[in-house]
């Protein structure tokens, strides 16, 4: 482990143990992948015992080959108390673990093997420790915005007349793959289900789905109702790209808008509404600023513009205008009309006021952006302007 991770590792430690002590719990137990990737650097299973100071133990299912003073090898999780009293250490009255993440069966099993403690949720403290990133993930994050915009900008020569989005969105993913993608779109929750980015074109951007995404999309099979369907690229109609940047493990996201030839007037200017929006966001969205009140910046734009009824979508819309974005592409604050969340420094966020008009198709811009003190950072640079594909 380099110095720079090993130093990031232990300033992410002492903030879960800062949330353990203020929260009065005895320990707290990390099982999740993107939790132990972000406390640790790397993943496996099994379990990080987190006490309210000192150095964490890992209780290690597989794989073999992990070692160090504070590593024991498990096979269940009936062993920890043996495991534990082994080491000296009291069974937990109170335990913090990842309630929101793990199956009912796997928090109850936990519960029973450590003598029916008190259990508490470290889920959401998790996403609010990771909510605030650190300057090295900001970092990663701009070099994720980077290759995501170098990528973005080959989409006027992948296209090719007579295409379905299906075989447009295949060709691009070739290319995210070639440049480092990890070929994933890490989220948080359920029916969060999407492989590697959505991409509308046609009324399809009107199809409702059950998942919680910004738009829809009917997918090509009930069993993955979102996204592309094998429609046509045909002219006067538009092509929304909102593919994940996944090529570090702190993610960027951005959409852009491409025209099929010739659209109508009104594409345009709701495109352009949706840049302005952007703009608007990016110029008072600094740190300290209300989430609720962002989005409602950006409804009362759209309003003013006579676009309110095709904001976020006709049949369903969304209720948010953005979101936060991290090692997960949903991480929070949300950028929503009821939100209670404000707006810290060195947290990332995703802004995406998009437009759904009939007969034509999704329209609008997403970026991605760092919390300043005085405004947003946007680290997705690239065209925004609709870009004509022929």
């Amino acid at each position: 482990m380099n110095a720079t991770i090993k130093r990031e590792s232990s300033q992410r430690l002492s903030r879960l143990q800062q949330a353990i002590r203020e929260l009065q719990a005895d320990a707290c137990l990390i099982s999740t992948s993107v939790n132990q990737f972000y406390l640790l650097g790397f993943i496996f299973d099994g379990y990080i015992f987190v006490q309210p100071d000192g150095d964490p133990v890992l209780f290690v299912k597989r794989p073999s080959g992990i070692t160090g003073d504070h590593v024991s090898y498990i096979r269940k999780p009936e062993q920890l108390p043996d495991f534990l009293r082994q080491r000296k250490l009291a069974l937990p009255g109170r335990v913090m673990v990842e309630r929101d993440a793990l199956p009912y069966s796997a928090v109850a099993r936990l519960q029973t093997a450590l003598g029916m403690p008190e259990l508490m949720d470290a889920s959401g403290e998790m996403r609010r420790i990771r909510s605030v990133k650190s300057e090295y993930e900001l970092e990663q994050m701009r070099e994720c915005a980077n290759i995501h915009a170098a990528v973005y900008q080959q989409i006027p020569h992948i296209y090719r007349d007579g295409m379905t989005d299906i075989e447009f969105q295949i060709e691009l993913e070739r290319e995210m793959r070639l440049a480092g993608s990890s070929g994933i779109f890490r989220t948080f929750g359920e029916n969060m289900d999407i492989f590697m980015g959505s991409i509308l074109t046609g009324d399809n951007a009107q199809s409702a789905s059950p998942f919680d995404f910004a738009l829809g999309g009917q997918g090509l099979s009930p069993l993955l109702p979102i996204g592309a369907n094998g429609t046509k690229l045909i002219p006067g109609t538009t092509l929304m790209v909102d593919m994940a940047g996944n090529y570090r493990p702190w993610m960027s996201d951005m959409t852009r808008t491409f025209a099929i030839g010739t659209v109508p007037d009104i594409a345009h200017k709701a495109h352009q509404v949706s840049i302005d929006i952007c703009k608007a966001i990016a110029a008072t969205g600094q740190s300290g600023a209300s989430c609720a009140d962002i989005y409602l910046l950006a409804e009362e734009m759209a309003r003013k513009n006579g676009l309110a009824g095709c904001f976020m979508g006709t049949k369903q819309q969304a209720k948010f205008v953005g979101h936060g974005v991290g090692l997960e592409i949903n991480e929070p604050p949300v950028l929503a009309p009821r939100s209670k969340e404000i707006l810290e420094t060195g947290m990332a966020i995703a802004v995406e006021p998009k437009f759904v008009l009939p007969g034509i198709g999704a329209v609008g811009i997403e970026n991605s952006y760092i919390v300043r003190e005085n405004g947003l950072e946007k680290i997705t640079c690239c065209e925004e302007k609709m870009v004509a594909l022929s």
